[in-house]
């Protein structure tokens, strides 16, 4: 379980992460959320210049059992989208940390210190598995 919760990055509860890259804050899903969600189908993400609000929903995952709201992790501005995840949405299945990322949002990169740390998302996910 360790090993699907990489230490270079902060969480949420409700199974996003977000990780600083070149002074912004990219955001994607969590090996647990889109394990639990199976096949992903379809990827609904805001446009670049959207205002979003931490906790509130920004966008969603479909896969072949349900549909889920994504959730920001920060307040910021959309400034990219993922168009290759939107066209081929398993990238979120196959490489949820790396090629399957979401959405990059012009933040101010402290917030991500109000994030969960790696181990204490891997407790959220252990009493959820329970």
């Amino acid at each position: 379980m360790p090993s699907e919760v990489p230490n270079d990055r902060r969480y949420t509860k409700e199974h996003e992460w977000a990780q600083e890259r070149d002074g912004r804050i990219v955001v994607g899903i969590t090996h647990f959320a889109q394990d639990q969600l199976g096949d992903v189908v379809f990827v609904g993400l805001p446009e670049a210049g959207t205002e979003v609000q931490a906790g509130q929903p920004m966008g969603e995952v479909e896969s072949t059992k349900s549909v889920s709201d994504v959730y920001s992790p920060v307040t910021g501005t959309i400034i990219e989208r993922n168009a290759e995840v939107e066209g081929n949405p398993e990238l979120i299945n196959n490489d949820p940390y790396g090629a399957g990322w979401l959405v990059s949002i012009d933040a101010d990169v402290s917030l991500l210190e109000g994030l969960l740390t790696s181990e204490e998302y891997a407790k959220v996910t252990a009493e959820g598995q329970a």
